[in-house]
């Protein structure tokens, strides 16, 4: 029972009948009194003294915190106490601490044109907690906060966490689930009250950002008068966030920033923090670039890449190049992001990626989630991204957030990966450094993603043709009324008499002075990005010996190391192949490629849903001991130990995503020109997750703006009477996109082809994206393999033939071309037939067509009166609309040109595998038997 004389229940000496009536109420809260009770409650809800969780905790921690309480409560008293109305009132203050942590930024001052009421937050007023006006001057603990004081009035306290959490700096920190994450933002928010410390130096700095950043709009406004630019007027303080990214970014061993973003003040980057020379964009203006490219871009999807020079060194910064598709760009900057790193030998952390998002976008767009949930990973990770939504409050022409999300914040999404964030008033840019350096030093401890949402606004509407005031009157009657920021701060300094007005006009006709004068552009060149082409010479020819050796040393397995029977038997299997005894299939013959690389300094990426094993379980590039399960125990990569002269493998089962991967690895590729980099679709058809990747990148890219990518897709193809998912990657679409030897189209049906295919795509001059159908069911096929021989001395053939002698040729009538499996199911339907007189051939290589090869075989047969193209894919499908003009032009009288293969379908299969075997059935038919 409570000691006599010290009826305090907080009293140091009553902790073992405390403990007691702890134990009590966790087996039933009804078995103590009403007071305890309320007690224990309170001490559930509320956060621990220290900052940890509180809730579901051990007796230890509770008898501590209840005798640090009654200490702080005695001294607080002279030895006295109210017992547990005091430790109510001291919990009800932790729990308001803790409310303006949580939710303090609903109530923060961020809109600049303050057009709708903020509303109310209950949680923050003390009196919701039962906190009345006598307790305002009562001193209350505070020793687990970042505030300087152990103890604090209540009034103080208060006017300290709205300081801190309610100004133009709200954070967004308690949903981490590290303490020392959270206690790092605690710190550093409540120790300097969110503000940042600026010399005079800095606040004239910041004027003059933005200075150029309203400058260029206004002078671009005047010359080139209703000429679209999508201006970042309203949203200057961005130029102002970037220029401290990267400046005090440099502090903190930044070497590279990568910069992402959609058209909304991208040529206010380009020009204000890239380096872009401003006589360039007027030329972009003035048309007079029309001819440095086969295709070109509007000037507000172009990248640039310059140096800025900071106090701590010179930082490289590059603005991707970006179709209309927003989000798009994110995975192609952290692709960029990873591969320089990789390239200069650098840590993650040098090499900043900045995705610059839009408020409606941010929480639209499939691909942020995809990209963030990408952040984490070990074959995706850069260190941590610094993601900036621009929120100009109004998306593309609605600004009510019942039409563009369900979440409270439009940046709620960053919170499935635990990134921090930080929302600021645009109309504060001195706000704006300090949640820049914010996230910038969290980055540098943590290696984690911050957010930053800049609120602002859209003088102009969506572009400056737009009138936004037809759906947004009100919004547009309140900027019409705002000066816009710079203005603001200009005020602000000559108030604080940094400046006088005099100075802020010669900042104004200084800039403008600078762009009336700027010199003539150089040329374009500087605006490819990461452009430039491979020059690395071929690697020579693999020797019989040097191949057997690879072979074998890719088959060992670790001394006790388990296999799985099934892996062991291809792993057998291989071995026999590296003897010669057995012919190589299509994965060995794929591992020989990587390993030829490999051996000889060319490094290998490879990433796919099911890369390491293969969907078909036809790899196996990665094995897993069967007795060692443990995460991260047990695996072994027999490629690795063939590596040489600083190449790199990376062979990774990707996110179940397409996308965000594919335009990763594009964006990988456009740095790693010494790599054979590829991305492998579980399944050909899962490409189509990625379209405008294919479209607008990967087909484009080089006629746009002069990125070429040497990436490699690997779709399984063919039909296989398992349904209309699955069968088809979509053949006609990749060879609709072909032009301008953009892309490089195949379909091998040998493992040598493979071999050689890769090798060449790796090592070749000018490469461009290559396009692989690959097999399913002739990985395991008994006439799809070759020999050692054949890898060693033979090369890729656009097309294969029959080996056949003149006379043999003469009695030739009927050539049937075909491409892929096709191929194997017409040989062994002739061979059943009989038919001699029927030659086949199989075209490896769609595009470039191969037309000079095709011509010489034709003519190898002289009494040839029909040419057949045969295709398993349906009419409308498959190579047939791409081919058939092409044909016409090879295929010369009396012979005929006819298609066979099944009619026009609107699935790519059908569904039934009866079905399949009856359409297969009827068109083998016709094209041999008819």
């Amino acid at each position: 029972m409570i000691e006599e004389g010290n009826t305090s229940f907080l009293f140091g000496g009553n902790a073992p009948y405390v403990e007691e009536q702890y134990e009590a109420y966790l087996t039933d809260p009804s078995s103590v009194s009403e007071p305890w009770r309320d007690y224990f409650n309170a001490l559930q809800r509320a956060p621990a003294v220290d900052g940890s969780n509180a809730g579901d905790v051990a007796h230890a921690p509770v008898l501590s915190r209840f005798l640090a309480l009654a200490k702080q409560s005695g001294a607080r008293a002279g030895g006295a106490s109210n017992g547990p109305k005091t430790v109510r009132k001291q919990l009800a203050v932790q729990a308001m601490i803790l409310a303006y942590r949580m939710v303090g930024t609903r109530n923060a001052n961020l809109d600049p044109l303050r057009w709708t009421p903020a509303l109310p937050v209950p949680d923050l007023s003390p009196a919701f907690y039962g906190l009345t006006a006598s307790d305002m001057k009562a001193t209350f603990d505070v020793s687990g906060t970042g505030f300087a004081a152990d103890e604090l009035p209540l009034d103080a306290l208060v006017d300290a966490l709205k300081d801190t959490y309610c100004g133009t700096l709200g954070a967004e920190y308690m949903y981490l689930t590290d303490p020392h994450q959270r206690d790092w933002w605690q710190t550093r928010l409540e120790s300097t009250r969110a503000k940042a410390t600026l010399d005079d130096g800095d606040k004239r700095h910041i004027l003059e950002q933005l200075t150029a950043a309203e400058g260029l709009e206004k002078y671009l406004h005047a010359r080139y008068v209703g000429q679209k630019r999508f201006s970042l007027e309203g949203g200057e303080s961005l130029i102002v966030m970037l220029d401290e990214l990267i400046g005090y970014g440099a502090t903190r061993g930044v070497k590279t920033s990568v910069l992402g973003m959609a058209h909304r003040g991208r040529l206010n980057v380009m020009v204000n923090i890239v380096g872009k020379s401003p006589a360039a964009l007027f030329d972009e203006f003035e048309g007079k670039t029309a001819n440095l490219l086969p295709a070109g871009d509007v000037k507000y999807h172009k990248g640039h890449t310059g140096m800025r020079q900071t106090p701590s060194g010179p930082v490289e910064v590059t603005i991707a190049f970006n179709p209309s598709h927003l989000e798009i760009v994110n995975p192609v900057v952290q692709g960029i992001a990873r591969g320089r790193a990789e390239a200069l030998g650098l840590p993650d952390s040098a090499v900043l990626p900045v995705e610059i998002h839009g408020d409606s976008s941010i929480s639209g767009q499939g691909v942020v989630m995809e990209t963030m949930n990408m952040s984490g990973t070990r074959a995706y990770g850069t260190g941590g991204t610094i993601h900036i939504v621009v929120n100009n409050q109004v998306g593309f022409t609605t600004s009510d957030p019942r039409d563009t999300r369900s979440s409270f914040y439009c940046t709620d999404i960053a919170k499935m990966i635990e990134a921090p964030v930080l929302h600021v008033n645009g109309d504060d840019p001195e706000a704006v450094i300090a949640a820049t350096r914010l996230a910038i030093d969290f980055r540098a401890t943590f290696h984690k993603s911050v957010v930053i949402e800049l609120l602002c606004f859209r003088r102009h509407g969506h572009q400056e043709q737009d009138t936004p005031n037809i759906t947004q009157p009100l919004m547009y009657r309140s900027i019409a009324g705002h000066p816009g920021v710079r203005a603001l701060y200009a005020a602000k300094l000559v108030d604080e008499k940094l400046v006088t007005a005099e100075d802020v006009e010669h900042y104004t006709r200084a800039y403008r002075d600078r762009l009336e004068h700027a010199e003539p552009a150089d040329d374009a060149s500087a605006d490819a990005a990461f452009a430039m082409k491979k020059t690395a010479a071929a690697v020579p020819q693999v020797s019989m010996d040097d191949l057997q050796a690879l072979a074998r040393r890719i088959t060992e397995v670790p001394a006790g190391f388990t296999l799985h029977p099934l892996v062991e038997k291809v792993v057998a299997a291989r071995r026999e192949m590296a003897e010669g005894k057995r012919a190589l299939d299509w994965g060995m013959a794929e591992h020989l490629a990587f390993a030829s690389l490999l051996s000889s300094g060319t490094s290998v990426r490879l990433s796919g849903q099911d890369s390491e094993r293969g969907t078909f379980s036809h790899r196996h590039a990665v094995f897993h001991d069967q007795q060692r399960v443990a995460r991260g125990q047990g695996v072994h990569v027999p490629l690795a130990g063939v590596t040489a002269n600083g190449a790199k493998l990376s062979i990774a089962n990707s996110i179940l995503s397409e996308a965000a991967v594919l335009a990763f690895e594009y964006g990988y590729s456009l740095v790693r020109k010494d790599s054979l980099v590829l991305w492998e679709a579980q399944f050909g058809d899962f490409a189509n997750g990625a379209q405008v990747v294919i479209d607008n990148f990967l087909s484009a890219g080089a006629v746009k703006w002069g990125q070429h990518s040497g990436v490699t897709l690997l779709l399984p193809h063919g039909q296989e009477g398992q349904g209309s998912e699955h069968a088809s990657a979509r053949l006609e679409r990749y060879l609709q996109l072909c032009a301008e030897h953009n892309l490089r189209v195949v379909q091998p049906t040998t493992p040598a082809q493979i071999f050689h295919l890769l090798r060449e795509q790796a090592t070749g001059k000018d490469r461009v994206p290559l396009v692989v159908m690959t097999p399913k069911s002739l990985l395991r096929h008994p006439e799809a393999t070759s020999s050692l021989d054949m890898l060693v001395h033979g090369k890729f053939e656009a097309v294969l033939t029959e080996p056949r002698t003149a006379e043999q040729a003469a009695r030739v009538e009927r050539l049937i071309l075909a491409t892929g499996k096709v191929y194997y199911e017409l040989l062994a339907r002739r061979k059943a037939l009989g038919k001699d007189d029927i030659a086949l051939m199989r075209v490896e290589q769609l595009y470039p067509f191969p037309a000079q090869q095709i011509a010489a075989e034709l003519a190898r047969y002289p009494h040839l009166t029909e040419v057949v193209w045969c295709q398993e894919e349906s009419r409308n499908q498959g190579a047939w609309t791409f081919v058939v003009e092409k044909l016409w032009e090879l295929v010369k009288t009396p012979a005929t040109l006819r298609y066979v293969g099944p009619p026009e379908n609107a699935s790519t299969a059908p569904g039934y595998p009866s079905m399949h075997v009856e359409r297969q059935r009827q068109f083998l038919a016709a094209a041999l038997e008819s």
